[in-house]
């Protein structure tokens, strides 16, 4: 595994009917599960924050080698099929991002191989 990956990143609101939201998610997580190329996974459910309640319920981060891969994996069957089942989660109670994943070395720019551009821009 290289010191760089990408990432792609769907952030779950507090869902109104938790029994729902567990079932659409674990429903939307076997598909994910099925898609190609991962490298790592990671569930987080969110505890609060340090000025108390926050709209986040659940972070699903899924990490790749690099663009090409997490590209390739989110246009498999397996990928297309998670994008539907994520449909049918309420729409606006999730964000899907993508990011480039790298050790900062205090200060520094990001690596020469990663998409990101210097400033957040």
């Amino acid at each position: 595994m290289s010191e760089f990956m990408v990432k792609f990143m769907v952030l779950f609101a507090a869902p109104d009917d938790q029994d729902e939201f567990e079932n659409t998610y674990n429903d939307f997580f076997a598909l994910v599960e099925r898609m190609p190329n991962i490298t790592r996974r990671q569930v987080i459910d969110i505890l609060g924050s340090p000025v108390g309640d926050t709209h986040l319920f659940r972070i699903l981060e899924v990490y790749f080698e690099d663009r090409e891969m997490m590209d390739a994996a989110l246009r498999s069957k397996p990928g297309q099929e998670a994008g539907d089942e994520l449909r049918r989660f309420k729409p606006g109670s999730f964000e899907m991002v993508f990011a480039d994943v790298y050790e900062e070395e205090g200060g520094g720019q990001p690596p020469a191989n990663s998409t990101a551009k210097p400033g957040g821009a």
